[in-house]
């Protein structure tokens, strides 16, 4: 098979489909893969690598296009690359449909199969080739979120961990799966107090043994919600529903209520957000102010640690890759069901019906 890896070109996305080692397996494996000059570089990836690979490199985004029967990339296509994606041409990457009937209508229009990582399955029901990704973001939203507590970029001017004497900062985080676990680890290891919430109690006994004293559980509902948002210096949003639009958890109205300066980091902004006043916003532009309260959406937050992300999430997908790109997809997701449920879209067919349930299509 012929593979294709281009340059990401979302705003300040500076990950890669493909590191030189999964490069390397593919080749290994009797495939040629294609990678766009200079598609590493800011992940730490020099063409020369990629060549030392044994990969072919190509100057433009349409050549990639236009020779691959399979592109692997890290974030969905966006409207310039809409007409280069080829009827029947196998797309590998990062969709989130739920999140823009756009993209969804011109993937439909395209032909393409579009098999999301965001929504295979392992065995258990897990989303392997998620979970890297919510790993990075969920630490990163207190990285960013301390940040923005600061003074200088509009938050309260609070230092999240306190000092001997002062209290530290109090974190509510929304959602207890992959990204409200590591925010809460990062959260605690600063010596914030840290509010988790989730609404499923088996996984609210989970966390509370394994997290520290200064991290409390409690169950999610919207007076709990409306409650603890008036007291809590930074909020995390952190809930997924697979392949789904997120919740809108707090609504614009609880903003009001809000300590001014609070902050917001909404990882859930992928799919939608779980905050009612949340928009995509970039690295370049990060983020807005409504009702004295800062909101931070950026919808690829682990782009700005590329090398950690590139490596986590490659990783990962490269085992797949092989696998599609050895047996061909339809024999590759016959015969492992946990990649079948990565088919989103096939030639023209929405598969994962949460899309059409997104979007209130009649099917």
């Amino acid at each position: 098979m012929k593979i294709g890896i281009p340059k990401e070109i979302k705003n300040n996305e500076s990950r890669v489909g493909m590191t030189p080692s999964g490069v390397f397996e593919l080749v290994k494996n009797n495939h040629q893969v294609f990678v766009q000059t200079t598609a590493g570089d800011n992940s730490g990836f020099s063409d020369e690598a990629y060549t030392t690979a044994g990969a072919t490199i190509l100057k433009t985004i349409e050549e990639v296009y236009k020779i691959a029967e399979m592109i692997v990339k890290v974030k969905e296509p966006i409207e310039s690359e809409y007409n280069l994606i080829q009827k029947g041409q196998i797309v590998f990457t990062y969709f989130h449909f739920a999140s823009s009937e756009a993209l969804t209508k011109a993937m439909i229009k395209s032909g393409a199969i579009c098999i999301a990582y965001e929504t295979v399955e392992d065995k258990d029901g897990g989303l392997p080739l998620l979970t890297p990704m919510s790993e990075v973001a969920g630490r990163m939203s207190i990285q960013q979120g301390a940040k923005y507590l600061e003074k200088p970029v509009k938050g309260r001017g609070l230092l999240l961990g306190g000092v001997p004497g002062v209290s530290p900062g109090k974190v509510l985080i929304l959602g207890a799966g992959v990204v409200g676990v590591q925010a809460a680890k990062m959260a605690s290891g600063l010596g914030a107090q840290v509010t988790i919430m989730d609404i499923d109690m088996k996984r609210l006994r989970y966390v509370n043994d394994i997290l520290p004293s200064n991290c409390v559980t409690e169950f999610s509902n919207e007076y709990n919600i409306r409650t603890n948002v008036k007291t809590h210096d930074l909020i995390i949003g952190g809930v997924l529903l697979k392949g789904k639009k997120a919740p809108n958890l707090i609504t614009r109205d609880m903003l009001k209520t809000m300590k001014p300066g609070a902050v917001i980091v909404d990882v859930a902004v992928d799919q939608g957000g779980c905050v009612e006043t949340t928009r995509p916003t970039t690295h370049e532009d990060p983020i807005y102010i409504i009702d004295d309260v800062v909101h931070y959406s950026v919808a690829n937050m682990p782009g700005a640690v590329p090398y950690t992300s590139t490596l986590a999430l490659t990783n990962v997908t490269t085992g797949y890759a092989i696998k599609i790109a050895n047996m061909g997809w339809k024999k590759a997701l016959d015969l492992d069901p946990g990649l079948q449920k990565g088919l989103n879209i096939s030639q023209g067919e929405v598969i994962y019906k949460e899309i059409t349930e997104a979007f209130d299509w009649v099917v």
